[in-house]
């Protein structure tokens, strides 16, 4: 650290990097030392407008950084992280943490090693942080999740569960907190070559069921959760930041025979969830304490979706569909 802030850097620069970039140089806690991009009129471009070094090697970052966002390609980010780490670097690495579990697992060994701090970049659990769901949600039931989009050639390096329905499934793991007893999927490519709507059924050592959709071949964009326990029901509007709990109330109901039911709504609009994801990484460099993401909460969402991708592939081969990769 230098003048009391952390020396931070971003290592790829693609549409969801340059963001990151922009947090970074905003943050009071962060100086932005560098940006990383193989393609250098990319990196240059980026480092006039936040006034910063552009770099086309992450190796270049060595000695001189405290911190780092990595956001390249998956098939990119354990090898990057990995050196990162062993140059005595905090990662924050977006998702999937890894593309298989070993890597998960070396890069979970090698933080603890050094004494640094590896988050991954589930951004969603920061929303239901600052929604207060995840105070309210205490014994879940089930789950029925949806996440749908219009198609965009971003991210289509991997198929659905990869892209998008891994920020569910880190959501469900988070609130459920039991183990994966059973699971069946299906799902179909329909523009790309990998699949690009999916279903998950997913059943729960605790007793939930959660029911999870993605799709990025949609005409609207849907971000929904809707959580039913024991003493309620609780709809979460995610795209629209919306959040409703009804509970079985007390006083008189406006429909006989029926309970009263007390319903209580929050609109939490706006806000920065990312500014929100790297100040809390950043908090956790600066004091040690655990991030809000894990290696290891990574590699739970990454070992589940490895495990939907398979159940769908299963059901591609029945049907005579070529399989995801």
């Amino acid at each position: 650290m230098t003048d009391g802030r952390i020396r931070t850097a971003v290592i790829g620069l693609g549409h969801f990097g340059t963001f990151h970039a922009e947090k970074y140089a905003r943050l009071p806690q962060s100086r932005l030392v560098a940006v990383v991009d193989a393609d250098a009129e990319r990196a240059q471009k980026a480092a006039r407008k936040l006034g910063t070094e552009a770099l086309t090697d992450y190796r270049q970052l060595f000695g001189k950084v405290d911190a780092v966002s990595i956001v390249v390609p998956t098939q990119m980010h354990f090898d990057v992280a990995l050196a990162c780490l062993r140059a005595g670097i905090h990662v924050l690495v977006e998702k999937p943490i890894t593309e298989t579990l070993e890597q998960a697992d070396d890069l979970i060994r090698a933080a603890a090693e050094v004494r640094r701090v590896l988050q991954v970049g589930h951004l969603q659990r920061f929303l239901l942080q600052r929604l207060g769901a995840d105070t309210v949600i205490n014994d879940p039931l089930y789950i029925e999740s949806t996440r749908i989009a219009p198609y965009k050639p971003r991210g289509t390096d991997v198929g659905v569960t990869l892209d998008l329905m891994i920020h569910d499934i880190d959501l469900v793991l988070a609130l459920v907190r039991s183990p994966i007893v059973l699971l069946d999927a299906v799902g179909a490519p329909v523009v790309s070559q990998t699949e690009d709507i999916a279903n998950t059924r997913l059943r729960f050592a605790s007793g939930c069921v959660a029911n999870i959709t993605a799709s990025r071949v949609s005409l609207k964009t849907e971000r929904k959760m809707r959580i039913f326990q024991r003493d309620a029901y609780v709809s979460l509007d995610l795209h629209n930041r919306k959040f409703a709990v009804m509970r079985k109330g007390t006083g008189k109901s406006w429909f006989p025979g029926l309970p009263p039911i007390d319903r209580v709504e929050k609109n939490f609009g706006e806000g920065d969830d990312l500014e929100a994801e790297i100040g809390s990484f950043l908090e956790a460099v600066a004091t040690g304490r655990p991030p809000l993401v894990t290696g290891e909460d990574g590699r739970r969402a990454l070992d589940a979706a490895m495990q939907i991708t398979a159940s769908l592939n299963e059901s591609l081969a029945r049907v005579a569909l070529p399989p995801s990769s």
